[in-house]
């Protein structure tokens, strides 16, 4: 498994979804959205498993401030996610081309 947790420091989930995979020995690379961000290789990887829709906090400030919540067009929505890495709703996890967001131990169970 290569596991990849783009989250939050202040994120719960994210702090839980690190804790899921310490208990089980599971090698992870965690990744602080906030401060670098995605590519966006690994953006378009990720909504290959999930939809973008899925990725976007819309109970956010940022979100509610933002043009995301008035736009349709997926490339559009991509470039402002890449652009401001808040929106996204955390933590995303990756193993290969799988993709979770939120904490999601049945998914990542699965994934074993």
């Amino acid at each position: 498994m290569n596991i990849q947790i783009f989250g939050n420091k202040k994120c719960f989930d994210t702090k839980k979804a690190e804790r899921y995979f310490k208990e089980r020995c599971i090698k992870f690379q965690k990744i602080d959205l906030v401060q670098k961000g995605v590519s966006p290789g690994e953006l378009k990887s990720i909504i290959q498993s999930v939809s973008i829709d899925n990725l976007i906090n819309k109970d956010s400030y940022n979100y509610k401030e933002s043009v995301l919540a008035y736009t349709e067009d997926q490339d559009t929505m991509q470039e402002i996610l890449l652009e401001n890495p808040k929106l996204f709703k955390t933590p995303i996890v990756r193993n290969g081309k799988k993709a979770s967001v939120g904490y999601q131990p049945d998914v990542w169970k699965s994934w074993e």
